[in-house]
């Protein structure tokens, strides 16, 4: 399959772009900077220029692309906005799926996450904001969107799923994931769609 993969050069961007070629993909990896695209160079991956705030930049690194994984989050010192303008970009191409990393506890996921994981999602501000208009722009459109729990450099877990939002577990507080399981999630429902339009919660147990 041929995939493109927003934000490559981030810690989960990274992650999708590592396993989607370890699963025979072909990867267009866009990256606001390239050369930070730290894995080995394939036949098989194409490294793009282009930032999500540079509306000509980012249509031409999307224009075609038939999925679209994205790993996009909010650098530090970035002002918000990045996540809704990356989400509309995505929107706009028109893709035949578009699966959008977000978190767990806001927007849809809020009632999920329970009373004291929604007061501190509340500390996010504005980035809240920018998280629940980018996830509502790609579900209005059909794609899928992950609220992960926390994110962990952890290894890829060996008893992951991943399941619907009404089954997500009653917990004080999210459980850790993997960015390896998240990206393993992500791939899994870019090759056989299971939650179109709908929020999915990677696990690890």
């Amino acid at each position: 399959m041929e995939l493109a993969i927003l934000a490559a050069s981030g810690a989960t961007g990274l992650e999708l772009t590592r396993q989607a070629l370890q699963r025979g993909h072909t990867v267009t990896a866009i990256a606001r900077t390239p050369d930070r695209i730290t894995v080995a160079d394939s036949s098989r991956l194409i490294r793009v220029a282009a930032d999500v705030r540079d509306q000509r930049s980012i249509a031409a690194a999307l224009a075609g692309q038939k999925i679209v994984l994205s790993g996009l989050g909010v650098a530090r010192g970035d002002q918000p906005g990045a996540l809704t303008a990356g989400a509309r970009a995505v929107v706009a191409a028109q893709p035949q799926r578009a699966i959008w990393l977000g978190a767990f506890g806001t927007g849809p996921s809020a009632r999920a996450a329970g009373s004291f994981t929604r007061t501190l999602v509340k500390l996010l501000g504005d980035e809240l904001l920018d998280k629940v208009a980018a996830d509502a722009a790609i579900l209005d459109a059909g794609g899928t969107v992950f609220h992960a729990g926390p994110l962990s450099n952890g290894p890829l877990s060996s008893t992951r799923r991943t399941v619907s939002l009404g089954e997500a577990p009653k917990r004080l507080l999210p459980a850790r994931v993997s960015r390896a399981t998240v990206a393993a999630a992500m791939l899994d429902e870019a090759e056989n769609p299971a939650y179109p339009g709908a929020v999915a919660i990677p696990l690890e147990r």
